[in-house]
């Protein structure tokens, strides 16, 4: 029998399956398209669940011209991206939450602004410095590209998980002998693992998946490009092929997959308590 309290749960349910379903469906649409063979994927009665399996399509994939050059430029730039946000953002957080300046709230309103302004807008200023300063078609500016997009939200972040930490912690440690610097390096920052877990995995995500500067502005030669842009390959005049081109946007979507299941606990956590208190 239905209770009140179920009956009054329902609409939530519901509405919570439903954005379930919407988001998880085009990702469960694109790794079955990936299995199946080209004549099913050109029927014109689509199945949900593919009569054949094949893993033709990546076979394709890994094979494609470029598959390894830009998978390791993906690596090199996303992870020179995330270490480099995480070192700046952690100076710029502990300064903002444990200490008092003139300037301070300013610095952090400049934060949020910063965070707020689409990426997109900036394109063109972007360009225009890099083409000044000789730095098109390198991938050391694409990573300071990603850097400047992720070290707003982990400064943001970050400020607010060292909020949560008792300042009494490292005032103990000053007075058993530790310096400003040991007491945060040795009471503090083991406390950031999850905040620190959080801010990699968005800026990890944020880097990996970014398009528009790796195609169009920043990187014109083949072999400075990245995954995203390898995507677009399997796409010519004949049109496209959309079983290499799911098989290649699964192998793509892999890592941040793995990454997110290896730090899922301390991302719920970290996400949590940088929330709390600002």
């Amino acid at each position: 029998m239905t209770t009140p309290r179920a009956l009054r749960r329902l609409p939530l349910h519901t509405a919570a399956t439903v954005t379930v379903v919407g988001c998880l469906f085009p990702v469960y649409w694109m790794v079955t398209t990936a299995f199946t063979p080209n004549r099913d994927i050109q029927s014109e009665h689509p199945r949900l669940l593919p009569r054949s399996w094949t893993f033709d399509h990546f076979r394709r994939a890994v094979e494609a011209d470029g598959f390894g050059l830009f998978w390791r430029n993906s690596v090199l730039v996303t992870l020179a991206a995330v270490a480099l946000a995480l070192l700046v953002a952690l100076g710029a957080s502990f300064a903002v939450a444990r200490m008092r300046w003139r300037g301070r709230r300013q610095f952090m309103l400049m934060v949020f602004i910063a965070q707020m302004a689409p990426w997109e807008s900036l394109i063109i200023p972007v360009y225009i410095i890099s083409r000044d300063t000789g730095m098109l078609d390198r991938l050391p500016t694409l990573t300071l590209v990603y850097f400047m997009m992720t070290l707003p939200f982990t400064v943001v972040v970050l400020r607010g998980f060292i909020a949560t930490i008792p300042a009494e912690l490292e005032e103990s440690a000053q007075v058993d002998g530790c310096t400003r610097l040991g007491a945060f390096r040795h009471v503090a920052f083991p406390l950031l693992a999850p905040g620190l877990m959080a801010t990699s995995l968005f800026g990890y995500i944020t880097a990996w998946n970014e398009f528009a500067y790796a195609n169009f502005l920043i990187i014109k030669q083949q072999d400075h490009r990245t995954l995203p842009v390898w995507l677009s390959s399997f796409h010519n005049t004949f049109g496209t092929d959309w079983g290499a081109t799911m098989a290649a946007s699964t192998l793509f979507a892999l890592p941040a997959l793995a990454v997110f299941l290896l730090l899922r606990r301390h991302v719920t956590s970290g996400f949590a308590a940088g929330a709390v208190k600002g």
